[in-house]
């Protein structure tokens, strides 16, 4: 867009910017500020609470890579995810979690829409409301996906209106999630987690040497037990030391919404999405037990991901369990978020469809 009108004040947006190679998209308003990576996913790489100067979103120990521009040395599909993961928020499609196969189709880590360049264009740019939409086809499954990212004036929300279309003529089975990472130096000790309510599901199976939650344990949120028998607050995030590396699911929430507030320095980040939709929640715990590859124990970060299925040994698993979404021939099916920065040092009762925060 080489003869947009430029504004240093009320909502701003531009294409015109490249990180690190990468087609990057800036917009913002007086109150937040939103960096995303067109040419890598359409990844949501900042999510600035400007008053506080906070990023809510992690950051991985390599950082942006550009995926064109690097030759990886095996065809692992962990590694070659992880080799450009770059922390942040990634739209999920069509495969959530580890490496499996969909009939022919060889699915590898959170394939594929994540790793490969996304079109797009700035759709509004006026000083009261910013929006751009992207777009992509995935290679491996006949899927055309498009997400459309908008900012109001004063208000501290980014809203999403997504579409996911089959254009093949069969059913298609997919999971559809939006993998969301927070971390330091917002995410501490001092982080409490709310939640409407739900059911807890903790990963099945040991996968880790620093599991440290009852595999397979279900209960009422927020509380689960440990391996030992203890019993645990998961809306209390521990820190570093803690040394745990841990996956839950909560399922049956009675609203699609959460929020994380760091008490101590009185700001939070909140979601709220169609629970009809995103049946499941995934808990990421990456607490300082992150051990051995990919992390060497360098990572203190969570995971707070709205998902269609689960769990995360990817899309077989979610058409074995039953939980995988169908998409029918020529079907469209539409969702819509709202990601929203606060200030509060108690926490929330509650989060709007329109990321309307109401406090403790």
């Amino acid at each position: 867009m080489h003869y947009q009108s430029e504004r240093n004040h009320g909502c701003r947006i531009s294409d015109a910017w490249t990180y690190r190679g990468l087609k990057t998209v800036v917009m913002e308003n007086e109150l937040i500020r939103v960096v995303i990576l067109a040419d890598k996913g359409a990844d949501i790489y900042q999510f600035v609470h400007k008053a506080s100067d906070t990023d809510f979103l992690w950051r991985s120990p390599w950082g942006v890579r550009d995926p064109s521009t690097f030759v990886p040395t095996t065809g692992d599909g962990v590694g070659m995810w992880m080799d450009t993961y770059e922390g942040g928020w990634q739209t999920v499609l069509p495969g959530g979690g580890f490496p499996s196969a969909y009939g022919e189709a060889d699915l590898g880590l959170h394939a594929e829409v994540n790793t490969i360049p996304w079109d797009c264009v700035i759709t509004e740019d006026a000083l009261d409301r910013v929006s751009v939409k992207f777009w992509v086809h995935s290679y491996r499954t006949p899927f055309f996906f498009e997400k459309t990212l908008s900012i109001d004036v004063g208000e501290p929300v980014l809203h999403i209106e997504q579409k996911l279309v089959n254009q093949g003529e069969e059913p298609v089975h997919c999971c559809w999630g939006e993998h969301i990472a927070l971390g330091p130096p917002f995410l501490s000790n001092k982080c409490v987690i709310d939640l409407p309510g739900g059911r807890i599901l903790n990963h099945p199976d040991d996968f880790h040497e620093n599991n440290r939650l009852q595999k397979g344990h279900e209960s009422e949120w927020p509380i689960t037990k440990l391996s030992n028998g203890e019993y645990h607050d998961l809306s209390l995030v521990p820190g570093k030391d803690f040394h745990s590396y841990d996956q839950s699911y909560i399922a049956d929430m009675p609203e699609g919404w959460y929020g994380i507030t760091n008490t101590e320095i009185g700001v939070g980040f909140g979601v709220a999405y169609p629970v009809s939709h995103y049946k499941y929640l995934w808990y990421w715990q990456s607490l300082g037990g992150g051990t051995g590859y990919p992390w060497y124990g360098r990572t203190y970060n969570i995971g707070l991901e709205p998902f269609t299925s689960y769990t995360n040994e990817g899309l077989a698993n979610a058409i074995e369990n039953g939980s995988s979404l169908i998409v029918q021939a020529g079907q469209a099916v539409t969702s819509s978020l709202s990601a929203v920065a606060f200030e509060s040092h108690k926490g929330v009762s509650s989060i709007s469809p329109a990321g309307r925060v109401v406090f403790k």
